[in-house]
C-alpha cells in the first residue's frame, strides 16, 4: 500500500519533472525561433544575413529563402532539360554520386541545413535537390559534355560552357587613390539571372566573415563576386570553350566557397582553388589583397593553372584564356583571332578603357565600365553581344560558342563593385538587372520570339534597380 507520504513525494517528483520538461521544450522552441538570420529587400536585391555553425547557417538560408530556392530549381529543371536533354533526376543522381563524395563535412552540414530549412517551410525538396542546385553549372556544362564524349553518347546535343561576365581589377598607378578597384557583371540567361540577386552576409563559426552576391540555395557566389574580412577582393569570368573534367576532384562550388571563407592571402586563395581541382566551372580569377595592394590573375584550367600578379597595373577579363599552353590544350575550339566574338571584342573595349583612364579608375569609372555599350568591332555604341553590358536578345548572331542562338534572352544581369576602402569596412555596391539601367520585358519578347516559348513558365521581367550599397550586418 502506498502511504500518504510516499504519494506526496511522488507527486512532487512528477511535478518537478513536468516543470523541467516544459522548461526544456520552451527553451528549445525559443532557441529555434530566435535566429540570427534575417533578410530584407533593397534596390531589387535581397540581402541575407547568416551566422553560426554550418548547420545553423544552412537552416537559416533554407528557411529564409525557401520559396526562392524552390523557384530557382524550377528554372534549372526547364533550362537544363532543353539544353542537355537530361532531366532533373539525372542531376540529382550525379550530385549524389559524382559530387557528394568529394564534399567536405563542413559544407555537407551546410547543405543538409539548407534542405532542412526548405523542408520546414513545406517544400518537397531534399538534400539531393540542393546538391544538384549547387553543382548545376559544373554538372550541366562540364560533366555532361565530358560524359557525352567519353561514352560516345548518341545524338548528344552540342553543349559548350557558357561564358559568364565582364570584369576588371586595377591597382597602383592605374587607380585614383593607388588602391584596388574591382568590378564585375554577371552574364547568364535572363530566366535564372533575374533571380541571381542575393547579397549574402555570412558570419561562420570558423573562418572569415564573407560578403558576396549569389543565388538562393547555393553556398558559394557562383558568379563569384565577394570580399572577406581578411582583406581579399575576389571575382572571375568563365573561360570560353573549355573542355575538361575529373570526377575524382573536389567540386568547384566547394573550393570557391572554402577559398573565400579561409584564405587570407593571394597565395592561399590560389592553393585552395588548385587543390583537388575537378575542372568544373573553369574560370579566370581576379584576386586582390587590400592589405598589400597586390592583385592577381589566376587562370584555372584543369591541366594548366598559371597566375600573374602585380602591384601596379590591371587585369581585364571577358571570358578569354591568356596562357598559350592552356589555350592549346584546353580551349582548342575558340578562335582568338576573330575580333567579332564577344570575348575578344569586350577584351579590346575593356583594355582600351583601362589605358584611357590610367590614374582615374575609381568606383564611378567601374560603373561606367560595366554599363558600357561600346562595340569595339563595329566602333558603334549599341547594346549587343559585344558590349561590356551585354544584351544578346537584341542580335540575330547570338553567341554560337556558348550555344546561345539568335536573339537569346541573356546578357549582363547584375553588376558589382568595390574598392579597398569599402572592402576594409566590408562593403560593396551592386545593381540588379542590366548595369546600364535598361529593363527587359518578358511578354513582348516571347510574343516576338516564340522559339523561346519553353521558357514561358519561368521567364520574368528583369527590371534594373539603382546602384545600391551594402555592408556587413546591414539592416
Amino acid at each position: 500500500m502506498i502511504t500518504l507520504h510516499a504519494r506526496a513525494v511522488a507527486l512532487r517528483v512528477c511535478a518537478a519533472f513536468t516543470f523541467l520538461l516544459t522548461a526544456n521544450v520552451l527553451q528549445a522552441a525559443s532557441s529555434q525561433s530566435v535566429s540570427p538570420g534575417y533578410m530584407f529587400e533593397r534596390g531589387g536585391l535581397t540581402y541575407v544575413h547568416l551566422e553560426g555553425t554550418p548547420n545553423q547557417i544552412g537552416f537559416q538560408h533554407g528557411s529564409l529563402l525557401a520559396d526562392k530556392i524552390a523557384d530557382l530549381v524550377k528554372v534549372y529543371k526547364i533550362e537544363n532539360l532543353h539544353r542537355t536533354k537530361r532531366d532533373w533526376a539525372f542531376y540529382r543522381e550525379a550530385g549524389k554520386k559524382i559530387l557528394w563524395p568529394h564534399v567536405e563535412q563542413e559544407y555537407r552540414e551546410e547543405m543538409e541545413g539548407i534542405a532542412k530549412g526548405v523542408e520546414s517551410k513545406g517544400y518537397k525538396l531534399d538534400l539531393w535537390d540542393i546538391v544538384a542546385l549547387n553543382g548545376e553549372i559544373e554538372l550541366s556544362q562540364y560533366y555532361v559534355p565530358w560524359l557525352d564524349k567519353t561514352t560516345h553518347a548518341m545524338n548528344a546535343p552540342d553543349n559548350h560552357p557558357e561564358g559568364r561576365c565582364s570584369a576588371f581589377i586595377a591597382t597602383g598607378a592605374y587607380t585614383k587613390d593607388h588602391k584596388i578597384v574591382i568590378a564585375h557583371s554577371n552574364w547568364t540567361g535572363y530566366a535564372d539571372g533575374e533571380r541571381w540577386t542575393m547579397i549574402f552576409d555570412i558570419v561562420p563559426a570558423h573562418g572569415y566573415h564573407i560578403l558576396m552576391d549569389g543565388e538562393p540555395g547555393v553556398i558559394t557566389s557562383d558568379d563569384d563576386f565577394g570580399i572577406n574580412s581578411a582583406g581579399l577582393m575576389i571575382t572571375e569570368t568563365t573561360i570560353t570553350d573549355f573542355f575538361g573534367w575529373n570526377s575524382d576532384g573536389i567540386p568547384e562550388f566547394v573550393r570557391s566557397r572554402k577559398a573565400m571563407q579561409y584564405a587570407n592571402s593571394i597565395d592561399q586563395y590560389a592553393a585552395i582553388m588548385r587543390k583537388g581541382n575537378n575542372g568544373g566551372y573553369a574560370n579566370d580569377w581576379l584576386v586582390g589583397d587590400r592589405k598589400t595592394g597586390e592583385i592577381a590573375y589566376l587562370e584555372l584550367g584543369l591541366k594548366n593553372t598559371p597566375m600573374w600578379r602585380t602591384k601596379d597595373g590591371y587585369f581585364v577579363s571577358t571570358n578569354f584564356a591568356r596562357d598559350p599552353k592552356l589555350i592549346k590544350e584546353e580551349t582548342p575550339g575558340f578562335n582568338y583571332n576573330d575580333m567579332s566574338t564577344t570575348e575578344n571584342a569586350r577584351r579590346v573595349a575593356g583594355e582600351q578603357m583601362m589605358k584611357d583612364n590610367k590614374g582615374k579608375i575609381d568606383p564611378e569609372l567601374a560603373e561606367a565600365f560595366l554599363s558600357s555599350h561600346f562595340d569595339s568591332y563595329t566602333h558603334k555604341v549599341t547594346a549587343d553581344q559585344r558590349s561590356l553590358c551585354g544584351h544578346v536578345e537584341t542580335v540575330r548572331a547570338g553567341i554560337p560558342e556558348w550555344d546561345w542562338g539568335a536573339f537569346y534572352p541573356g546578357g549582363a544581369v547584375t553588376g558589382q563593385l568595390t574598392d579597398s576602402d569599402m572592402a576594409e569596412h566590408m562593403s560593396l555596391i551592386a545593381k540588379a538587372g542590366h548595369p546600364c539601367g535598361e529593363d527587359f520585358h518578358a511578354a513582348p519578347f516571347l510574343a516576338k520570339h516564340p522559339e523561346y516559348g519553353y521558357l514561358k513558365p519561368v521567364l520574368r521581367d528583369m527590371i534594373a534597380g539603382p546602384w545600391t550599397k551594402f555592408k556587413n550586418s546591414d539592416r
